[in-house]
């Protein structure tokens, strides 16, 4: 957490308010997974452009006032959310708090980053195709909802690991966007065993899962994501997908779909939850 409909919430939350907004000032806390990597003040009176998403990074361009750039000509802040983080657009903005570890004030408000843990990130980067931002993007799989990404791509990627699903989803590496919930989520709805192991999976039942979790993703995006414990979209408003999972968080409950009881299992270290009569190997 936050997994990919966060930061996509996040994204759509101050794309358009930020659009072509002037930066004021930077307000550096506690330190974060990596240092910022400029000055904050050379980025005082450049311009945002469109903020865009990869994976559960966000891509915050730069540019200088009057050059019109729609993307970063002169770079941009590359920000991570970590395991705790989230973003609030604020005008005006209170007094930060003991978890605010970034402000980005600029003249239409200032975006906050709440971290607790702070394993969150803000970088900035000469470029999307250039270090740091570079070879952090560079491990990541394929965008769910990208047309190009097909059953049969991602039933041939899954045929080179041999790795339970579960894993494989939650790596990143075939697909990005399937954390915890939304993984044990489409496995439900596929009707595959989260041990099975990736290279058993046949391009039929590939076909199923990549559907299955394309429409978790797009009904968490539509609930606005989930709020375990942190999480809220840039206006403060909590998401409601865990509400209607169908199993994570219901151990012991019926399923829905068969009346079998949801089991939980720990596997590399995270909770799965799923049900061993509709979820085959």
């Amino acid at each position: 957490m936050p997994e990919l409909p966060e930061v996509e919430v996040t994204r759509q939350g101050i794309a358009g308010p930020l659009k072509a907004a002037r930066v004021l000032a930077i307000r550096l806390g506690k330190p974060l997974r990596w240092p910022l990597g400029c000055p904050p003040d050379a980025l005082h009176g450049l311009v945002l452009g469109d903020v865009e998403r990869r994976g559960k990074y966000l891509w915050l361009p730069l540019h200088a006032a009057g050059d019109g750039a729609g993307r970063a000509a002169g770079g941009g802040l590359l920000m991570h959310l970590g395991m705790s983080g989230s973003l609030a657009l604020l005008q005006p903005a209170p007094p930060p708090g003991p978890h605010d570890h970034f402000d980005l004030v600029t003249e239409r408000g200032t975006l906050r980053l709440n971290d607790p843990r702070r394993f969150g990130a803000v970088l900035w980067s000469p470029g999307l195709d250039l270090p740091p931002a570079a070879p952090l993007l560079a491990r990541l799989g394929a965008e769910p909802f990208d047309l190009g990404f097909t059953a049969a791509s991602f039933h041939a990627a899954l045929q080179q690991r041999g790795a339970p699903i579960k894993a494989v989803l939650l790596g990143g590496q075939v697909v990005v966007g399937a954390g915890n919930i939304y993984a044990c989520e489409a496995l439900h709805a596929a009707g595959i065993h989260p041990a099975l192991r990736a290279d058993r999976i046949s391009r039929p039942r590939a076909a199923r899962l990549l559907a299955a979790l394309r429409e978790t993703l797009a009904r968490a995006l539509a609930l606005g994501g989930s709020t375990l414990r942190d999480f809220s979209d840039v206006h403060g408003a909590a998401g409601a997908f865990q509400q209607v999972a169908a199993v994570y968080g219901r151990a012991g409950q019926a399923c829905v779909r068969c009346g079998g009881t949801v089991q939980r299992r720990v596997q590399g270290q995270r909770s799965t939850f799923f049900c061993a009569g509709c979820q085959r190997r």
